[in-house]
């Protein structure tokens, strides 16, 4: 329901109550969780539990809380699949293979509308600006982390615990043209990639069908000749700080993923809504890592009493 209250005996519901509900149902099977944020965390635990394939292309979830999460798989007999374009393309290029085969990952990322900016200008770039997507057609939330690559960072913490290789042996590379969606790299020096047209189709029907292929789906086909030159550029980690502190959070472990991802829904929200401007979004989320990382985080409790603190640390601040 859009608005007003649902008609009786309708049988509407809302709010995360709803979503668990309906995950942990006898008759689901897969349940795809494309909630935005953390507000995705309990749908996803309560069907891990409950033994569901997840198709997940909320990757809030294994940021704020990936170590519970995987143990939910485990005990629950669940499975995640991932969604991701990213993860999908590093799931299809493992095909089976163990993590000790692993080299490195390479995670792709367009660059966002700001790749060929110069330093001075990013700051002061406005919403249109940062909605502006060359690539992609998203939502206002992930077009903003595509901005700023908070987006990347989510992934790499995504990626480690997926795949179980550790942050050192994750990197991310400018791809402007978006048509190869990760690169995996194996201990004898092969390096496969998955390539596709950027598209969402795909990936979600491979998290359906995962492991078997559907053939004759409808899904755009790739035409190398069509996609022609193909570039790759190092990311400008100055100019968008967000990675790197969303890497760093990850690699410290405990609350720091779940503040990083607090403070940034937050920061992004206040920039969409006309009271941050893009350069401070990052110095937000900085501030908020710097005051709160230390938190205990190691059970879910815990986790959500600091996801619930960044964010009032980042909404107390948007007056300074």
């Amino acid at each position: 329901m859009v608005s007003g209250e649902p008609p009786a005996g309708a049988g509407w519901h809302t709010g995360t109550s709803c979503l668990v509900d309906a995950v942990s149902r006898d008759d689901v099977d897969i349940v795809l969780n494309a909630v935005v944020g953390a507000a995705g965390l309990e749908a996803t635990l309560a069907a891990l539990r409950a033994g569901k394939r997840v198709a997940l292309a909320n990757k809030e979830t294994l940021v704020v809380a990936g170590e519970v999460v995987m143990a939910a798989a485990r005990d629950g007999n669940g499975s995640l699949v991932p969604v991701d374009s990213e993860h999908s393309a590093i799931l299809q290029c493992l095909a089976g293979r163990r993590a000790s085969d692993v080299r490195r990952l390479v995670i792709t990322a367009s660059g966002g509308p700001f790749r060929t900016w110069p330093s001075e200008r990013i700051a002061s770039a406005t919403v249109a600006d940062a909605l502006n997507h060359p690539t992609w057609r998203m939502g206002n939330k992930i077009s903003i982390d595509s901005a700023t690559l908070a987006n990347k960072a989510l992934e790499v913490i995504e990626a480690h615990h997926l795949f179980g290789i550790p942050y050192e042996r994750i990197d991310v590379v400018v791809h402007p043209q978006s048509i190869v969606h990760s690169f995996v790299e194996f201990v004898d020096g092969s390096m496969l990639a998955q390539l596709g047209v950027p598209s969402m189709e795909l990936p979600i029907l491979y998290a359906l069908t995962h492991p078997e292929r559907l053939p004759d789906n409808g899904v755009p086909r790739f035409d190398p000749v069509a996609a022609g030159t193909l570039d790759f550029e190092p990311v400008r980690h100055a100019d968008f700080p967000a990675l790197g502190l969303g890497i760093g959070a990850g690699k410290r472990g405990g609350a720091a993923p779940a503040v990083f991802n607090a403070a940034n829904e937050e920061a992004v929200a206040a920039f969409l809504a006309g009271t941050l401007t893009f350069g401070q979004i990052a110095e937000r989320i900085a501030h908020a890592l710097d005051d709160l990382s230390d938190r205990p985080g190691d059970t879910l409790e815990a986790l959500l009493a600091v996801d619930a603190e960044a964010r009032r640390h980042v909404l107390s601040r948007l007056s300074c």
